[in-house]
């Protein structure tokens, strides 16, 4: 097999501020959505790992292996401009 097919779900519960509560419902309804689905939404946007995405017709090289950090090219300083998160992974394994 080559994916697995997620199908059954999770029951759990959280502690939330009532505000909180009431502006899931009310984007939940913008939504057109369940509170649960906007949830999950939410949740699974903010946790998905997104690997780096190499440069259009990079090619490595033996050199790079010791030239950057790990196994990828550096970023550019305008990548970390515009992407908060690479900025302060990069930085912190600097």
């Amino acid at each position: 097999m080559l994916y697995k097919m997620e199908t059954a779900s999770v029951q759990t519960a959280f502690r939330l501020k009532p505000d909180l509560v009431n502006r899931l419902k009310r984007e939940a309804q913008r939504k057109g959505k369940s509170v649960n689905a906007l949830v999950n939404e939410i949740l699974d946007r903010e946790t998905r790992v997104e690997w780096p995405v190499l440069p259009k017709g990079y090619m490595a090289t033996a050199d790079d292996l010791f030239t950057s950090k790990g196994h990828i090219p550096s970023p550019t300083e305008e990548m970390l401009k515009s992407n908060p998160k690479l900025a302060y992974i990069w930085k912190k394994g600097a």
